[in-house]
């Protein structure tokens, strides 16, 4: 079982272009399924039954959730997709299983008013805080996942133009508009505190966002910085980089902007996946008329 896994996380890695945070959950969710059939001297693909399958869902997660359950189906299910298209089996067992459904948790948002508050918060005095300001401002003006905030590079920004090219899941490259304030912002910061970040340290050179050593910045840190700049403001709601993604684009949306136009800008693969943000501002609009409606 253990070869055939290690051939399916190579197809993820190499065909599919999928990044090493995704793999390492594919790794980790067949890991543990392996386990649980080695466990009932089931050691061999072609010998997985449906039942085999329900069993480690229930039983060998019984303290799982929902949303975890449905990840492990899916997980598996994508394992012997693999098997069958590639000739290792001829039949599907997951071909009746249905995946479980669970109901998708809203993303949190900032107001404008919040984001105003978040974007003002780092002290542009020092060269590491024109940097966060920067970022903030980058983030929220194109709705930038973290992991393509912190790898852009100087050569994929066309200030002149006003986008930048983004390389997002799957290796997927996207141009992306930067607003007035963000091309302000990016041009300052290029011009006045990057030259004092740069150490001239290998991938650094080509980074735009750099540490104070010259080098590349870590998810974990700006993820602190995110929430203690939050923090500073009396911002109290649980938030972390990505909220400034889900604030662009809600936001968007509110102010009119279509459906399709925001996928493309957000580099959704599947517009059902941008559609949650319809929902998030349905949700606001009944919480406005409850308010405010004299009969609600």
């Amino acid at each position: 079982m253990n070869e055939e896994i290690d051939r399916f996380l190579r197809y993820l890695g190499v065909e599919r272009a999928l990044s090493r945070h995704t793999i390492w959950a594919y790794s980790s969710d067949l890991a543990r399924f392996a386990s649980f059939l080695c466990e009932n001297d089931i050691t061999v693909p072609a010998a997985v039954e449906e039942v085999h399958i329900l069993s480690f869902i229930q039983a060998g997660c019984p303290n799982a959730s929902v949303r975890s359950r449905a990840r492990y189906m899916s997980s598996i299910r994508s394992f012997f997709t693999f098997l069958v298209r590639e000739g290792d089996l001829s039949k599907h067992p997951m071909e009746l299983l249905e995946t479980p459904k669970f109901s998708k948790k809203l993303p949190e948002y900032l107001t404008s008013r919040e984001v105003k508050l978040l974007l003002s918060a780092p002290p542009i005095t020092t060269p590491w805080g024109m940097r966060d300001r920067t970022m903030l401002e980058v983030l929220y003006a194109c709705g930038l996942r973290i992991s393509e905030l912190l790898g852009l590079v100087r050569d994929r920004i066309n200030l002149d133009a006003g986008f930048l090219i983004v390389t997002g899941k799957g290796n997927k490259e996207r141009f992306v508009p930067l607003g007035g304030e963000a091309i302000s912002w990016l041009n300052r910061y290029l011009t006045e505190a990057r030259p004092r970040l740069d150490k001239g340290k290998g991938r650094g050179k080509y980074l735009v966002f750099l540490n104070r050593r010259g080098t590349a910045l870590s998810r974990q840190y700006f993820w602190r910085v995110v929430k203690a700049y939050a923090l500073s403001v009396d911002i109290t709601k649980q938030i972390g980089p990505h909220t400034l993604r889900h604030s662009f684009a809600t936001h968007l949306l509110s102010g009119g902007a279509d459906l399709r136009s925001v996928q493309m800008m957000l580099g959704h693969a599947d517009i059902a996946t941008t559609e949650i943000y319809t929902h998030v501002d349905r949700t606001r609009l009944k919480q406005v008329h409850k308010k405010y409606h004299p009969r609600s």
